[in-house]
């Protein structure tokens, strides 16, 4: 069987920050960003995984991470996930 590759959403748990990823280890990547070992996230941790997709495919998953970066993508998953976000 073949990789999956994995687009996450992380969201801080005592800030208001969510984070777009792209893995093919979902835990590991998850755990690394908890431990303060990325720079770029270190300064909101602890996240919580609220989102994930997982693709067949490298490609397929790093042009929907990169779409989720855009401001169409930011609006789409803010929609998608707009109840645990408590938006009305």
């Amino acid at each position: 069987m073949s990789n999956f590759y994995y687009v996450y959403v992380l969201s801080s748990l005592t800030k208001d920050f969510i984070y777009v990823g792209f893995t093919s280890d979902l835990k590991r990547r998850v755990q690394e960003h908890n431990s303060g070992s990325e720079l770029s996230t270190k300064p909101y941790i602890p996240f919580e995984l609220i989102h994930y997709e997982a693709y067949r495919n490298e490609k397929d998953a790093k042009r929907r991470e990169e779409y989720f970066k855009t401001t169409k993508g930011k609006t789409t998953l803010r929609m998608m996930i707009k109840e645990f976000l408590g938006i009305n």
